[in-house]
């Protein structure tokens, strides 16, 4: 059977500004709380969450029992029951996918850049998806990511996305009062790719408020809110596993 967990920022043992649960072992905080809060997401698994370095590249790995952390992807499949695909976010989408028996799991880091060919990577490295029916038969589910209430972002990410699809140009508001700039649909963004990819079966993450990351502080960790404020924030992990 396939689980998924989203962690939110209460529960663990890190001081501010990476209170508490703060799984990311990059961004400044002691060490030893940070091994404290990733033991605290194990034992709720029952799994060895693996944490990927992520680079906001298209690399996409296997996972197994031997899989270390720090290893550079920003995907990753398992079959395996020993491993959770974990992905680490502050803003960018987290996209976990399972096979509709649950025999293959895999997990998508998706930032804008990433968003640009990481979910078609994944396409072609993991067995479970590289041919049409696979992928209609997948279940995907969004997490929470920056809204599109909050994404102001320059002509340089549009013009990227009308590049690879004109109908992309209807996920991005014009700011009337800051010209060149826009509001970004993250969550619609990806909706799209990955119906575009075949996979039909999508749920999570609506562009709701509820689902943002900046809108939400004390639930959620955001990058663009908090890092300008304090220097830095914390990360949340979404992970999925057989269970």
């Amino acid at each position: 059977m396939t689980q998924i967990l989203f962690t939110e920022r209460r529960g663990g043992a890190s001081a501010a500004p990476f209170d508490t649960l703060n799984l990311g072992d990059h961004v400044g905080d002691d060490p030893v709380a940070v091994a404290h809060n990733r033991r605290v997401l194990a034992r709720q698994l029952g799994a060895r969450p693996v944490f990927l370095r992520q680079v906001h590249g298209t690399e996409v790995v296997e996972l197994t029992e031997d899989t270390p952390d720090g290893t550079e992807a920003d995907a990753c499949w398992t079959t395996s029951t020993e491993v959770a695909c974990t992905i680490m976010v502050a803003d960018c989408l987290p996209i976990l996918l399972t096979t509709p028996g649950g025999d293959s799991v895999a997990a998508v880091h998706a930032g804008w850049r990433g968003l640009l060919g990481i979910l078609e990577a994944l396409a072609q490295a993991w067995p479970a998806a590289r041919t049409p029916a696979q992928r209609a038969a997948l279940h995907a589910w969004l997490g929470p990511c920056i809204g599109p209430q909050a994404f102001e972002v320059g002509e340089d990410v549009r013009a990227a996305y009308l590049a690879d699809h004109t109908d992309n140009a209807r996920w991005f508001t014009p700011l009337p009062e800051s010209p060149g700039k826009y509001l970004a649909h993250l969550p619609a963004l990806a909706r799209d790719r990955l119906q575009r990819l075949g996979i039909a079966h999508i749920s999570g993450n609506d562009g709701t408020p509820e689902w943002c990351t900046v809108a939400n502080p004390s639930r959620f960790f955001s990058h663009r809110r908090d890092a300008r404020v304090r220097g830095s924030t914390g990360r949340m992990a979404a992970c999925i596993w057989r269970g």
